[in-house]
């Protein structure tokens, strides 16, 4: 198994949604925002090949939206999904899996297309997984939630047929060496891949932990439909990761890549950090 980083840009959010009850003058020193009090994160996306199967876990924003759309999100950043797979001569056609962590639009824009009038499956050889409670969640969802969740990014992948689902549970096999892990802090039923790699076990973060900086138990998003589930979902990832010297592998994290982490008399606070191309 092979395991490459796809960077698909940067993107900006308002930082204080991005820590919740956190006061900015503490989260300003780690993340420090613009004079619009918005902060740069990534959108960094995932690829594994194993044997003859190429898996993208998540597909970044997207480019089909209006100009209105992204006037709200200023994406900047020479890196594309496209770009990024080519540096690893790969191209969209032959990803054979989409792994959707969850179905908020900077996850799943990527994974459609506009050609036309028509939206389309950007990767038209893949089989698209979600599970079926979050797909629910997303396709009726609550009044809250409802600006993540854009039909146009969502209702073409059913549409084409290439939508599967995962089994559900506190964990389920995806494949050999790639667990799924189920949090709903976040979103319900969010999938977390938990993926052995070189010996070591490496968890994709998604929305669970955006950033390095969101290690500190309260600093929990804005954005969480349960923030104290979240809460109690770092607790016992935190705890677990530790014991068994896990990678965490960051979306959204502008800077770091990976970590691992170690106990401090703050808490568990990251220990080292590197790009996964170093492991």
């Amino acid at each position: 198994m092979n395991l490459y980083t796809i960077d698909t840009g940067f993107f900006k959010l308002d930082g204080g949604a991005m820590f919740g009850v956190v006061p900015k003058s503490i989260w300003n020193k780690t993340n420090p925002a613009d004079e619009n009090n918005l902060c740069t994160w990534a959108l960094r996306c995932l690829l594994v090949e194993d044997g003859n199967r190429l898996i993208l876990i998540d597909t970044g924003i997207g480019n089909k939206q209006d100009e209105r759309f992204f006037s709200h999100y200023y994406l900047h950043g020479d890196a594309s999904l496209d770009s990024s797979l080519a540096k690893h001569g790969i191209n969209k056609d032959d990803i054979t899996d989409v792994f959707l962590t969850h179905l908020h639009f900077d996850h799943v824009g990527g994974a459609v297309i506009r050609k036309g009038e028509s939206l389309l499956p950007a990767f038209k050889n893949a089989t698209y997984w979600s599970n079926p409670k979050h797909w629910d969640w997303a396709v009726n969802p609550n009044e809250r939630e409802k600006a993540s969740f854009l039909k146009e990014n969502i209702l073409p992948i059913q549409e084409s047929g290439q939508l599967k689902f995962v089994g559900t549970g506190e964990q389920v096999n995806f494949t050999k060496g790639f667990d799924i892990r189920f949090v709903s802090g976040h979103t319900e039923s969010m999938m977390l891949p938990l993926i052995s790699y070189k010996g070591r076990k490496l968890i994709y973060m998604a929305d669970l932990l955006p950033s390095v900086g969101h290690l500190p138990i309260p600093y929990v998003m804005a954005y969480d439909m349960f923030p104290l589930t979240t809460l109690n979902e770092k607790k016992i990832f935190l705890k677990e990761a530790l014991e068994n010297e896990y990678i965490l592998y960051f979306e959204h994290d502008p800077v770091n890549e990976c970590c691992t982490l170690q106990q401090t008399e703050k808490g568990i606070r990251m220990k080292e950090t590197f790009r996964l191309d170093e492991l």
